[in-house]
């Protein structure tokens, strides 16, 4: 019989025991226990809930005491800034202040004003102090009590210096503008004795009858261009003749419309203004009569010889009379040609009933027709200006080897450059952009042809199509 061999129980013996002691020490690990074993657990897990539960009203104690702790500090911090804000306030207002002080110091030096500057200094003086006081309290943090009210002042300081910086510009400006007005009334004043100046020595140039440019000039050397210079004082001086009429009929009252649509009818022109041209054409229509007859309108009151004595002649006349006087001329010379031409073209332009309206009598006629001339009229002398200046401007087209004739265009004539030009530059029809064709209203002031050389003649222009050439 086999005996048991104690190698073979040992091992299931301790296999055994190591799975009680697994299981025992699982059921410690998870509560599971005997009944007092159970108690035991519970009693401790109470304690432990009551510990928690006073640690957390100790922790919810001690943050309500943090909290109002830092609503302290939010009260403190938001006063602090409110006080600044004060400060602040209060410093702006007072540089606004020695702002506008300054400006009062400046406006009181020109014109110089002593009490001015003393108070406006006094008040420099008085902000600086409080922008010292202010630096202070900001320093040692002294702020002032009711920082709401301060900045309001504050605010109305400083918008009431701003104030007085806009009043001392205003004050300022106003008298720049009286210094401005005292300007323009001295430059006006300046600009009339110079309009005086220029009209007085235009009235010796034009009543001296000299022209300068023509002192040296001999029968050999004439050309267009001395035709041309001696044409211009002769436009002059016919304009200065149309101003004084019109400056008389203004004075009586006549009416420009009606007069000028006597003298051009079925006009429409561009400007009211230009009725003066009717005047001028008139003028010139009857001062340039017989313009192209060597004794213009004077055939029998003097011989003209022939030939080159011919311009020789009319060279002298020229020559003679361009730089004379034309008062002191008539008076020493009342039976010469020229006197005669002034008579016959007195008569001629100047109607009695307009001398009549104008000096309110026949006097200049009835003295001119009996051989006279008047001597003290500012009227007449403008008329006898402007005679002499077309008779010396007849006397040297006369001297050309090739004599200069006159020419006129008629109403309703296609306006030409070669030959015209027009008296006033900004009519519609001498526009590019303008697609009607520039037809001639008038002849204001005629042309003239020296050999192949052509003087334009000045026209005035319509605005209807009618065409007649």
């Amino acid at each position: 019989m086999d005996s048991v061999k104690p190698s073979a129980v040992t091992p299931s013996k301790s296999k055994l025991a190591r799975t009680i002691a697994k299981v025992l020490h699982l059921r410690a690990a998870t509560g599971i226990a005997p009944v007092d074993g159970i108690q035991k657990v519970k009693s401790q897990e109470i304690g432990i809930q009551k510990v928690k539960y006073e640690q957390y009203a100790a922790d919810k104690s001690k943050s309500g005491s943090l909290a109002k702790s830092f609503e302290l500090h939010d009260d403190e911090e938001l006063q602090d800034r409110v006080a600044l804000e004060a400060l602040i306030a209060k410093l702006f207002a007072c540089v606004s202040t020695v702002k506008a002080s300054y400006a009062q110091l400046q406006y009181c030096q020109s014109p110089y004003d002593a009490d001015g500057i003393q108070a406006a200094d006094q008040l420099v003086v008085t902000e600086l102090k409080t922008l010292s006081e202010l630096k202070r309290c900001y320093l040692k943090r002294q702020f002032m009590p009711n920082p709401e009210t301060a900045m309001m002042l504050a605010e109305i300081q400083e918008q009431k210096s701003v104030m007085k910086i806009y009043e001392i510009m205003g004050k300022k400006m106003e008298s720049q503008a009286r210094l401005k007005d005292s300007e323009i009334i001295f430059l006006k004043e300046k600009l009339e004795e110079a309009n005086k100046q220029n009209k007085l020595l235009e009235k010796r140039m034009n009543q001296s009858g000299q022209l300068y440019a023509l002192d040296n000039l001999h029968l050999s050397g004439l050309s267009p261009s001395h035709f041309i210079t001696v044409l211009r004082h002769t436009v002059k001086s016919i304009r200065s003749f149309v101003r004084t009429i019109m400056d008389e009929m203004k004075s009586v009252g006549w009416d420009f419309d009606a007069a000028a649509s006597a003298i051009e009818p079925d006009v429409d022109y561009w400007k009211r203004d230009h009725t003066c041209f009717a005047f001028e054409s008139f003028v010139c229509r009857e001062m340039f009569d017989s313009f192209c007859y060597p004794n213009f309108s004077l055939p029998h009151k003097d011989s003209v010889p022939d030939d080159k004595k011919q311009r020789e002649h009319f060279f002298r006349r020229f020559m003679e009379l361009k730089s004379a006087k034309t008062k002191d001329y008539l008076a020493e010379h009342p039976r010469s040609v020229f006197a005669s031409f002034c008579r016959d073209k007195y008569l001629k332009v100047v109607h009695p009933k307009m001398e009549t309206s104008f000096l309110g009598n026949l006097n200049h006629r009835n003295l001119i027709n009996g051989g006279g001339f008047p001597s003290s009229s500012t009227f007449f002398a403008s008329f006898a200006e402007m005679a002499k200046r077309i008779w010396v401007l007849h006397c040297l087209a006369f001297s050309f080897e090739t004599q200069a004739t006159i020419f006129q265009v008629r109403k309703g004539c296609r306006f030409s450059e070669v030959y015209m030009e027009s008296v006033a530059e900004e009519e519609p029809f001498l526009s590019s952009s303008s697609s009607s064709e520039p037809q001639v209203a008038f002849t204001v002031v005629p042309g003239f042809l020296i050999g192949k050389t052509v003087i334009q003649c000045t026209v005035y222009l319509s605005q209807y199509q009618k065409r007649n050439c």
